[in-house]
């Protein structure tokens, strides 16, 4: 097996890749069974312009497949989630076919046929004679290794699993399969392609089942072994505790019984332990209750259920890493966002310690020998990043925030890893500076998970010291000599603006929006925000006023225009070079916040504030505005930052924040009444 090191010989983050492929003008999907028309409807809906053939060899399941793309096109005009133009072009050029030879110009064509290797082969013979010798062919097969379907190709090279995920149109997940026959660049490309089509790939070895449905199909088995001592609701309603649906659910959901029964057949090639359990051919749908409902399970049978789902999960998990078949960051991550886990096992295996794991894994050998045990201390698994990407180049060490499925949103670990980076690097004379971004192409970060806060409502002490807390990152950058840029690859809002404005540095994407929300949450940014605008960038101190005080977004242009910006780039890798460049331009000449008070035209305050159609509350507005009034008064810099604590302290115990948070959280507009 390939060492997990070989997995990313490139970049961990996709978009730090240089192609010289562009995105294809035409692509193909092969099946319009159960995934293929909505592996169809994610490639237009991302490239509306591109033109999508979608073939089958009879025409029955293209005529399912139409309506099923013309009914997500209505949902989602009906959800708002997009405009009628961009509907418009993703409804045109989609071409429904039996004729393989309309695909002549295709320049990736995706797989996805029932899971026969005999008939996968045909197809790919087929696809061959046809297509041009740079086209890139995948399958999405769930299980089978790429060299058992593609060995016998031509051009085998320009090959790849790339395993989707069900809804494959709104999954993020993409497993992409790095096998001998392939070549790296085919490889390369196909996780770049992904990310710049907003899925979140990784790239996994070329392993049955590979890493994600190693997880699943086994968890799924267990608990159809399960069965001989308690129901299927009784499983699913423990397994509650660890995913968001129980597998009986989901496998009425999927009609899953038949791939696990196929998937573990194939294991059975690592050992009879991975035998299918026989029940699950011969009952056809679960009797099960739906996720949260109340269910009975004696402690006694409650503790066996548990102990059996976890040892399974844990000895899958352990393998993955012991064979390098993928990282542990990926299988975190994506048992999470594919797999519907509320934690990953990773992070289950650290809450639990390693005593309670070692304490499972050997009640799990007694009951189930032959699977996998740990090579190693459990507490030896638990060393790595679970939220941030670093990568390097040019010596700079680029940081990126890797939590797609929340807009790459902070919370406290992802910070604390960023710091870990930062104090690891800071001294070293062969790193000359750090770049932060986001992952993917929509956010740099939507602000920071109110996780704790909400608690804290009332509370001015704690609530300040909460804003203290949430600060260490910036507060460590302010003290640095090295510098630090911000790359805005997209939406930078509320505390991730916080954590951009205290680099030394900003380059940001044409397209880059610039927020502060809080306001209409009824609180305040209270990491910064209203201190230090205005100290390094003075000269655009009514654009913060609307930014700070009315939440009013600002997209790059205008952030460059006031010198926020030092440089805009119109794509990813023009961005990071420009980061590159401004690390370059900044070494040696990083000399932190500006100290002393600072003159700021007065901030008027309507009767009825707004953002944008938003009512305010006023006394909210009115609390900002009074923090930025003595923060620019103040002459020490960490006086000021300790008035915007104090600040988000005193607004914490607003009948505004109130409203605003329980709004949040409840998903409903804020009505305020002061």
């Amino acid at each position: 097996m390939a060492n997990t090191t070989n997995l990313y010989s490139t970049a961990y983050n996709p978009l730090l890749i240089k192609t010289d492929r562009p995105l294809p003008d035409e692509v193909a999907v092969i099946g319009a069974g159960t995934i293929g028309p909505d592996i169809g409807y994610y490639l237009k809906s991302a490239m509306p312009e591109t033109k999508l053939f979608l073939v089958d060899v009879v025409e029955a399941p293209l005529k399912k497949a139409e309506q099923r793309i013309i009914g997500y096109i209505e949902k989602a005009l009906d959800k708002k989630k997009m405009k009628p133009e961009k509907a418009a072009v993703v409804r045109e050029n989609i071409v429904y076919t039996t004729d393989y030879t309309q695909i002549k110009n295709c320049k990736l064509v995706i797989e996805a046929a029932t899971e026969d290797i005999p008939l996968k082969q045909k197809i790919f013979a087929m696809i061959e004679n046809i297509v041009s010798e740079d086209t890139i062919i995948t399958s999405n097969t769930s299980s089978i290794p790429a060299d058992r379907l593609f060995s016998n190709m031509k051009r085998a090279e320009r090959t790849s699993v790339t395993h989707f995920f069900a809804p494959a149109w709104r999954s993020l997940p993409v497993e992409v399969i790095s096998w001998e026959g392939g070549s790296r660049e085919v490889l390369d490309y196909l996780f770049w392609f992904f990310a710049n089509t907003g899925k979140a790939p990784i790239i996994t070895d070329n392993a049955i089942c590979f890493v994600l449905d190693r997880i699943f199909d086994n968890w799924c088995n267990e608990s159809a072994y399960l069965l001989e001592s308690a129901t299927a609701s009784q499983i699913d309603k423990v397994a509650e505790e660890f995913v968001f649906a129980g597998p009986f659910f989901v496998l009425n959901m999927a009609n899953g019984n038949p791939i696990i029964i196929e998937t573990n057949s194939l294991q059975m090639e690592e050992g009879a332990h991975y035998q299918p359990a026989p029940i699950l051919g011969s009952v056809n749908r679960w009797l099960t209750h739906r996720p949260g409902s109340p269910v009975e399970v004696s402690d006694d049978l409650k503790g066996k259920i548990r102990d059996r789902l976890l040892g399974i999960l844990f000895s899958q998990s352990f393998d993955i890493m012991d064979r390098g078949i993928g990282t542990e960051a990926d299988l975190n991550f994506g048992c999470q966002v594919a797999l519907g886990f509320k934690k990953g096992p990773l992070d289950l295996m650290r809450d639990l310690g390693a005593k309670e794991v070692d304490r499972i894994m050997a009640k799990f050998q007694k009951e189930r020998p032959g699977f996998p045990q740990p090579s190693k201390p459990v507490a030896d698994y638990q060393d790595f990043n679970r939220f941030i990407l670093v990568d390097d180049r040019e010596g700079v060490k680029i940081i990126t925030i890797r939590r797609p499925q929340a807009m790459n949103a902070l919370n406290d670990e992802l910070t604390a890893e960023i710091l870990g980076v930062l104090k690891q690097f800071a001294d070293d004379t062969a790193v000359k500076g750090f770049i932060l971004t986001g992952y993917g192409t929509a956010a740099f970060s939507a602000g920071a998970d109110i996780g704790k806060f909400p608690s804290m409502l009332g509370d001015p002490d704690a609530s300040a010291q909460y804003a203290r807390d949430c600060a260490k990152v910036q507060t460590f950058m302010d003290q640095m000599t090295k510098p630090v840029v911000a790359a805005l690859n997209g939406l930078a809002m509320g505390g991730g603006l916080e954590v951009a404005i205290r680099c030394h540095g900003m380059v940001a994407m044409q397209n880059a929006i610039l927020q502060f929300p809080e306001i209409s949450l009824g609180i305040l940014p209270g990491i910064g925000g209203c201190v230090v605008p205005y100290r390094k960038w003075p000269q655009g101190a009514a654009l913060f006023h609307d930014m700070i005080c009315f939440g009013k977004p600002t997209n790059a242009r205008e952030a460059a225009a006031i010198g926020m910006v030092a440089k805009l780039a119109d794509n990813h890798q023009d961005l990071i070079q420009a980061a590159v460049e401004e690390v370059s331009n900044l070494r040696g000449k990083v000399t932190g916040i500006p100290a002393g008070k600072v003159d700021i035209p007065p901030i008027v305050i309507p009767d009825q504030p707004t953002a944008g159609k938003q009512p305010l509350s006023k006394e909210a507005v009115a609390i900002t505005a009074r923090t930025i009034q003595k923060g620019v008064a103040t002459e020490d810099l960490a006086e000021a930052l300790e008035v915007g604590y104090k600040g988000f302290g005193e607004i914490a115990c607003s009948e505004a924040a109130q409203e605003g948070i329980a709004a949040f959280l409840e998903r409903r507009k804020p009505e305020f009444k002061k």
